[in-house]
Formats: structure tokens, sequence, C-alpha cells
């Protein structure tokens, strides 16, 4: 049985715990970075966006990792398997990026020599805004996207970690926004329309342990005139009191239980990201065939701080079960999975 929190409180007690672990469907319990009892070295906080159709997609970042700060965007083909990748660093910001204490409202600007980074909130309608000169090979990336949040259920979850016991994840991922705009790369300009492009958001907020693993997950499409969205990941946490795993169908969520990514491995164990995937349910509720088309991957590593990224692009094919026992076949749905490593 899954906690789900159904009443506004705090999110941390006196001692910098959570008071809540488990699961909501919006974010009513509130976070304060002056309620954290642990080194501002350990508080994670980022905002990121995703926003696709079946032909492009753009990534938006703006993290504050304490220790390190970051502005990343990455321009994606899918149909010819290319994309590009640029992170900007910052040294030390300690909280000074100012992300917003809720995904709800408030702005986040970051604005330097090299490029502008702009998340606006404005009463359910997002804008998202990127500028850069000299993006790759002197060519210029400019980016303006809309997103419009349609009333509905998202999932949020308060998630405490067995290494630390004032760690904690406080996150919300919204899935299936509706989203318009365009992208201009030099002398390119890819156009997103509404009427076949989806947009996420991953807000998270937390005081993480050094090493972790997670796998996460995330398709959105049109069925039957409704937009259906799911949401699968693990590895963030202690999630005996929840997991993350919903499908959203018109805006209402449909809980499950826990998930498993399978990944296939070559003779000396090295994991093939671009050959298909399993994505299965101890519920039975989802089993998923996902065939990658991109793996946009990244790894780093700086001293003792290490992250090896693989976010891996293409489609799901397979069966997902409702609440009410109704089934859903699904058939080239466009998204994402990923196998994410971090020592931070």
């Amino acid at each position: 049985m899954q906690n789900k929190i159904t009443e506004s409180d705090k999110l941390l007690d006196e001692e910098g715990k959570l008071k809540h672990c488990g699961y909501a469907t919006s974010l009513i319990l509130e976070y304060s970075r002056k309620d954290i009892k642990s080194s501002l070295l350990k508080i994670k906080e980022w905002d990121y966006y995703l926003v696709s159709n079946d032909k492009y997609a753009v990534a938006l970042t703006i993290a504050d990792n304490g220790y390190m700060g970051l502005s990343g965007v990455s321009v994606i083909d899918l149909e010819k398997g290319e994309e590009i990748t640029k992170n900007y660093m910052s040294f030390m910001p300690k909280g000074r990026t100012n992300l917003p204490a809720s995904s709800e409202n408030g702005d986040v600007i970051l604005s330097t020599k090299k490029f502008v980074t702009e998340f606006k909130n404005d009463n359910g309608r997002r804008k998202l805004y990127f500028n850069c000169e000299r993006f790759f090979k002197n060519k210029s990336l400019t980016v303006n996207i809309d997103i419009y949040e349609p009333e509905g259920d998202s999932i949020v979850m308060a998630t405490p970690f067995f290494e630390d016991e004032n760690a904690f994840y406080y996150n919300q991922k919204i899935v299936g926004m509706k989203a318009f705009g365009e992208v201009i790369f030099g002398e390119d300009n890819i156009i997103f329309d509404d009427s076949d492009t989806f947009a996420l958001l991953d807000w998270g907020r937390g005081v993480w342990p050094y090493k972790n693993l997670w796998y996460w997950s995330s398709a959105s499409c049109w069925h039957e005139g409704k937009v259906l969205s799911f949401n699968l990941g693990y590895g963030f946490g202690d999630t005996r009191a929840a997991t993350e795993n919903a499908v959203f169908l018109d805006g209402k969520i449909h809980k499950l239980d826990k998930v498993y990514f399978e990944i296939q491995k070559d003779k000396e164990g090295k994991f093939q990201y671009l050959k298909p995937w399993k994505i299965t349910s101890n519920d039975k509720r989802i089993e998923l065939v996902f065939n990658p088309v991109l793996d946009r991957k990244n790894y780093s590593s700086a001293l003792i701080i290490s992250s090896d990224q693989h976010q891996v692009f293409g489609k799901f094919s397979g069966k997902i079960v409702l609440d009410d026992g109704n089934v859903i076949e699904v058939k080239d749905m466009n998204g994402f999975a990923e196998r994410v490593f971090n020592k931070w």
C-alpha cells in the first residue's frame, strides 16, 4: 500500500527531517532552504524542461548543486539521431541561483556574457528562453518556447534516503503539457506546434548522498483525443512509502507500483544503450519495449566528483493498464529512458 499525502504541511521538521514520506498529486508540502540542517554543499536544486515532438527535442536545465551551478541546453534531431549539448558551469553558487521554493510560481534568470537562460512562470503559462551568439561552431542559438499547463494531476514525491537521515528528495514531475514555439539554430528554424508537441518539467529539491544511481523514463502522445503520458523511475532514494510510477490520461493519475528497466549487455557486461530495452512493473500494468534512436550521453569527472549519464530517446510499444482495468495498447510512443550514476 503506497502512502498518499493529502494534507498541506511543511516538508521538514525542526531537525531537518521529512515530516511525511510518500506521494501526492500536487505540491502540497512547503519546501524552504532555511529548514535544511545539512551542509550547503549537499543541497541539490534544479528545474529541467524537455520539449519534444516526433522530429526534434530541446532540453533546458538550470541547477544549483551547492558546489556547482549549471545552465544546460540540448538540441536534438530525432530523425537524424544527432544532438548538441552545452553545459555552462559556475563555481560554488550555494543557493545564489535563487531557484524558486515552489514549481507553481517564480522566475529564474541566468545571464552572462556568453548566454542568457530564462524560465518564467506566469499563472500556468511557462516561458522558456535561451540565447547564445556562439553556441556551436560560431552558430547562434535562440530558444523561445511557451508551455501551458492544463489542470490535472502530477506526481510529487517526498522521499528519504537510507544513507543519511537528513537527506531527502522533494520532486515534482509534470508530464504531458502542451507546448509551442521555435528554436533558431544558425540559419535553421525548428518549429514546435502544440498539436504534436509535449513538454515535461522535472522540479527537484533536496539533500543527496554522495553516490546515487537512478533510472527514469517518460513519454506522451495523443490517445483517442486525450493526452496519454507516463512517468516511470526508481533509484531516487528509499521508495518503500511510495514510488513515482504513474500513468496520466486526460490529466488524471493512474498510480503504479514498482517498475524495472532491463538494458541489454554485451559479453564484457557493458550496457548496450541503443539496443531495445524492456520496462515492466511488478503489478503487470506496464509491459513496454523501448526502441532507441539516440543516446544523449555525457561523462564528466573532476577530482572526487563524476557523472555518467545516458538519456536515450526512442519509441515505446506495448501495453498500459489503467486503474479501472482498461488496457491501452501503444505503438511508437515518443519518449526517453535514462540511466544516470552520480558521485556528487
